[in-house]
């Protein structure tokens, strides 16, 4: 990587959580300024408008999350305890792996009727998790772990959206207390569909 990457890269790096707390329209270029430490000159030298500067930090946070939930899926030997790894993984929405929160939810609704191109970005990355929580179910299944009489995309669809939806609300409440009721009743749920 040659310096001018290295020092896009740490622009990105810092931009990330401010975007990812204060959203596209709430951060400005000056408070990417001031957390990088670059001239005005150095980041328009990387970046042709904040607009590409965004792009570019949504997608390197949407990678970042997306990364980390799989290698935290991959530890799990079995269907349920991939599943239940990616719950755990969830259980304190008021301390998340990126600061301010899941930047897929925030990101989805930062950009839902704003910015097309984030938008998509967004989506991918909903479809890409969601197939990819669907197919493990779907392996649990076909491995006769889980019982067929689990729909792998409906219990996955669920799961995901509950997640997203309880971290938000746990951050405004300031309290992990609905998300662990509601990842114990994920946890049962999927229980009860495991063949023994």
């Amino acid at each position: 990587m040659s310096k001018a990457e290295r020092t896009k890269q740490f622009i990105i790096e810092q931009a990330a959580p401010i975007f990812n707390e204060k959203g596209i329209a709430g951060t400005s270029v000056d408070d990417v300024l001031k957390a990088s430490k670059v001239a005005k000159g150095c980041l328009y030298g990387h970046f042709e408008n904040k607009e590409a500067l965004a792009v570019e930090t949504i997608d390197y946070l949407l990678k970042k999350i997306s990364g980390r939930i799989g290698v935290v899926v991959s530890k799990g030997s079995s269907a349920k305890e991939k599943i239940f790894a990616y719950l755990d993984f969830n259980k304190d929405p008021l301390d998340t792996f990126i600061d301010g929160g899941c930047p897929i939810f925030n990101m989805a609704v930062d950009s839902d009727d704003t910015n097309p191109a984030i938008r998509q970005k967004v989506r991918e990355t909903i479809v890409t998790g969601q197939k990819m929580f669907s197919d493990i179910l779907k392996d649990g299944i076909k491995k006769g772990e889980l019982a067929d009489t689990l729909d792998p995309d409906e219990f996955a669809f669920k799961m995901f959206t509950a997640i997203e939806g309880a971290t938000v609300v746990c951050r405004v409440l300031d309290s992990a207390k609905p998300m662990q009721g509601l990842i114990r009743s994920l946890k049962q749920e999927l229980s009860a569909h495991e063949v023994k």
